[in-house]
């Protein structure tokens, strides 16, 4: 049975987290005086005043979480907190539509990056540190935020923690999941002052480096400037850019064992991150190649461009430091494969994961194996650890989702004369979330924002069942999840 006055107690208690973001935001407008100070001042009130009316429907509820409340729970904050979190962009009269509102809110909360504003830079500096913050909190999980500041808020916290991680093995580095939430979340924290600290060391203003560190380590992608990291011409920065993209994209597991641990060891013998290393590494080399002898670049300017552009596409950040629609189109190839399988489990990227890709590969193998050996007993194994049968059956039916969920949404973008190519790139863009796919826009003749109406909502939706690896979102939908037996 599904207990919605526990799913509304965590909702309301959760929406207090949102109005004190959104207060920060306010004293930002009121810092700078702009025009953004009454929309967030409404959103802030209208935030509160719902969160607190739902604690107080559900003042009596038990905090018994059970696995379908868990799973419901978790899809509803995710859109709860984006259709809150547009008020300040709609009443700003800063996006035309709601749909518009709530399409740039959903991007921003599943990190994805996708933007329907084209001119970020007329916006005011409260709403500007709201984009951001957006996909910081979304960069490790709303709820799994809760699980470390307050974890009394948040009942069945393992359950819920399940239906939120990324990842097909939720690793755990603590008997209590609220004490490897707020390590995880240190972790964190640590690699966003760590950017900030950097980008200012080069040359960037306090601001910029504070909304460009949360977006970078959020792989969100979200900037304040129309062009991205190009508006910062260095060298030095771009490389900056690249390790933390890197390092966001590595699981946070291992950062703590590495980081805290001093087990460096785990580090370098972790194949998932091997494998996360050696994508990176190949990927870059295939581009470098096709932009020295196609487009003339120099060696240097080759490494840097081709680099930064397959680390932010494989972490799912989507920044850009060069224009990869103008490279060759075999380049765009190399970017959507890195694209679509994404960094580490357990990071704040998308996509596929590496984990599933080196589970995958395995799998055949040793299918292939079984064909010759048809009695041997050939276990998968990864960092030493064997996998069991429905770990790999779960991968697989992932896997299987994963390109159903995005065949569909092209076919039907097609159907809706979107051309091809657009097509393609925009749902690879939101199932992986991605954002920005081949440059400053979806293609030559196109943005965001030239989508129809019901196509964004559609891919609002595709964007969170990327942020919630899809059987979080698509259970709700199944006819047993809502039969009480």
């Amino acid at each position: 049975m599904i207990n919605t006055k526990l799913i509304s107690k965590i909702i309301g208690s959760l929406l207090f987290n949102e109005a004190a973001l959104m207060m920060l935001c306010l004293i930002m407008s009121l810092c700078y005086g702009e025009s953004d100070t009454v929309p967030f001042l409404i959103s802030f009130f209208v935030t509160a005043a719902a969160g607190l009316a739902m604690i107080y429907w559900s003042r009596d509820a038990d905090n018994n979480m059970s696995r379908r409340s868990a799973y419901l729970v978790v899809s509803l904050v995710w859109i709860v907190f984006s259709i809150f979190g547009c008020i300040p962009l709609f009443i700003g009269g800063y996006v035309p539509t709601l749909t518009d509102a709530f399409f740039e809110t959903m991007s921003g909360f599943t990190t994805t990056g996708a933007s329907v504003i084209d001119d970020v830079e007329s916006l005011p500096h409260g709403i500007l540190l709201w984009r951001s913050l957006t996909q910081w909190l979304g960069g490790l999980g709303i709820v799994f935020f809760t699980i470390a500041v307050l974890p009394s808020i948040v009942g069945g916290s393992v359950r819920v923690f399940a239906a939120e991680a990324t990842g097909p093995v939720k690793a755990r580095m603590h008997p209590k999941l609220s004490t490897t939430a707020k390590w995880i979340w240190s972790i964190y924290i640590l690699l966003t002052v760590a950017c900030c600290l950097s980008f200012f060391l080069c040359g960037m203003g306090w601001f910029d480096s504070i909304n460009l560190s949360m977006t970078t380590t959020a792989t969100g992608g979200f900037s304040t400037h129309n062009d991205s990291v190009i508006n910062f011409p260095s060298d030095t920065l771009e490389y900056l850019c690249i390790l933390f993209q890197f390092l966001s994209g590595v699981n946070f597991t291992v950062l703590y064992m590495t980081l805290v641990k001093w087990k460096f060891k785990d580090f370098f013998r972790n194949e998932e991150l091997r494998l996360y290393f050696s994508v990176v590494v190949v990927a870059t080399l295939i581009i470098m190649y096709f932009l020295i002898h196609h487009n003339g670049y120099e060696i240097a300017d080759a490494l840097r461009c081709s680099l930064f552009q397959v680390v932010s596409f494989m972490t799912t950040t989507g920044l850009y430091t060069d224009d990869p629609g103008n490279w060759h189109h075999l380049t765009w190839v190399v970017l959507g494969v890195v694209m679509f399988l994404g960094a580490c489990a357990g990071s704040t990227s998308g996509g596929l994961k590496c984990i599933r890709g080196l589970m995958i590969l395995k799998a055949i193998r040793n299918e292939m194996k079984h064909i010759l050996h048809p009695k041997a007993v050939i276990p998968v194994r990864v960092n030493g650890r064997i996998l069991s049968q429905n770990a790999i059956h779960t991968t697989m039916a992932f896997f299987a989702l994963f390109c159903i969920s995005f065949m569909v949404v092209t076919c039907i973008m097609i159907f809706e004369g979107i051309d091809y190519t657009n097509s393609v790139m925009i749902a690879f863009s939101c199932v992986s979330n991605v954002g920005p796919s081949l440059g400053t826009d979806l293609g030559s003749s196109m943005s965001w924002a030239m989508l129809p109406i019901h196509l964004k909502w559609l891919l609002s939706l595709l964007m969170l069942m990327g942020r919630l690896e899809i059987f979080s979102v698509l259970v709700l939908f199944t006819g047993s999840y809502w039969k009480d037996n």
